[in-house]
């Protein structure tokens, strides 16, 4: 048995191996457990699209929307404390938040991402996006609601995670900022060593620089750095919604504790009970506005939404998804701009944590993570 799951694991490198070569991506780092061993950890191809700097295990990426899933975490976590509830009007918590129909929103609807607010990447054109107070006002200011909270899913690349940062920094008992609030509420209790907020300085030397490759089509602009992209480079950075560094490694740890019901090596983070219902499907039926534009410009078969409480969902039927269509219904985690994914599922006992170099567009991604997933859990023998 143990010789056929290794051949199957043999399969899932090679697969890699040929979408470097071929130019999908320029290399990946990729870690796999099952039960909490690790059955896959290496990093394969390279950090550049010539291939000159080789990936090493414990390579740091500017992990993107991923680090949602953190802000994600600390929410739920501030739920079970009792400093606000899912059903909490975002209002009561920022008063600043008024104006219908978005004044209606809850926690519930950041969480799933149906507050009823257009999709931004930037809440004002050519604003710094690295400081969460600035992010706060040109978000109050500028991005308003379009339909009534609960009639539609709109991924929100920024404006929910922003929101969400600013409720935990303003209910924070200590009275810190987000970036130690993080480290110290999340990081360091769960031994995510090679994790920050911001590009830690010591963490710079073994951070690959990301590649847009003409895939992302907005900036990311720091006020301490030059460049079309800078954020991922300073250490100085607040943004909740992408503006972490992290390693295979560190992820999968993350991706442990989710599959452990909320518990790593004796630290708990969250609740089974928490855990339990984040990851059922909380959107219906409805699309993912942003995923519908992706999958009909593939031509494509418009998948469900199925967003959880922060994360998303594999759900039932077969169509693309990221976590492939061989996961269980429950499966769940978060991606990062055609480069970063994490996912557990809680039936099959797996968790996965993906980290490449070289970003994709998203259709290519969602092929690309979608195949070796399926690699991943048809290994699972």
């Amino acid at each position: 048995m143990a010789e056929i799951w290794h051949k199957r694991l043999d399969k899932l490198r090679e697969v890699i191996l040929a979408d470097i070569a071929r130019g999908d991506y320029f290399g990946a780092v990729l870690t796999v457990g099952r039960g909490g061993e690790v059955v896959f950890a290496e990093a394969l191809g390279a950090q550049d699209g010539a291939g000159e700097r080789p990936l090493h295990y414990d390579n740091v990426f500017s992990i993107f929307s991923v680090t949602k899933a953190f802000t994600n975490a600390l929410i739920l976590k501030a739920i079970e404390e009792g400093r606000f509830a899912l059903t909490t009007k975002v209002k009561d918590v920022l008063p600043e938040f008024t104006g219908a129909p978005r004044e209606d929103a809850t926690f519930y609807h950041l969480l799933t991402h149906t507050a009823g607010m257009p999709g931004v990447w930037s809440p004002k054109p050519g604003m710094y996006l690295d400081r969460l107070q600035d992010l706060f006002e040109a978000s109050i200011e500028n991005v308003q609601g379009e339909v009534p909270p609960g009639s539609r899913c709109d991924y929100s690349p920024l404006v929910n995670h922003v929101l969400m940062g600013t409720a935990l920094v303003r209910t924070d008992p200590k009275g810190r900022n987000y970036q130690t609030l993080l480290h110290e509420d999340l990081f360091a209790p769960l031994r995510m060593d090679s994790t920050s907020m911001g590009l830690r300085p010591d963490l710079k030397d073994r951070h690959v620089r990301p590649d847009m490759r003409g895939t992302v089509p907005i900036q990311h602009l720091s006020r301490n750095l030059p460049g079309d992209h800078a954020l991922f480079e300073d250490p100085d950075v607040e943004a909740p919604h992408v503006g972490c560094a992290s390693t295979s490694s560190d992820l999968y740890r993350f991706a442990e504790m989710l599959r452990r019901e909320g518990e790593l090596d004796g630290v708990r983070i969250l609740s089974p009970a928490t855990l339990q219902l984040a990851r059922q499907v909380h959107t219906g039926t409805m699309p993912n506005e942003l995923y519908k534009r992706v999958a009909e410009n593939a031509g494509w078969e418009i998948p469900p939404a199925n967003q959880g409480l922060g994360f998303q969902v594999r759900g039932t039927g077969v169509f693309h998804h990221l976590f492939g269509t061989l996961a269980s219904p429950q499966t769940h985690g978060n991606y990062g701009a055609g480069s970063t994914l994490f996912w557990v599922d809680p039936v099959r006992d797996v968790s996965f944590a993906l980290c490449s170099a070289g970003v994709m567009t998203q259709a290519a991604n969602i092929e690309r993570c979608q195949k070796l997933s399926d690699l991943a859990l048809s290994a699972m023998i």
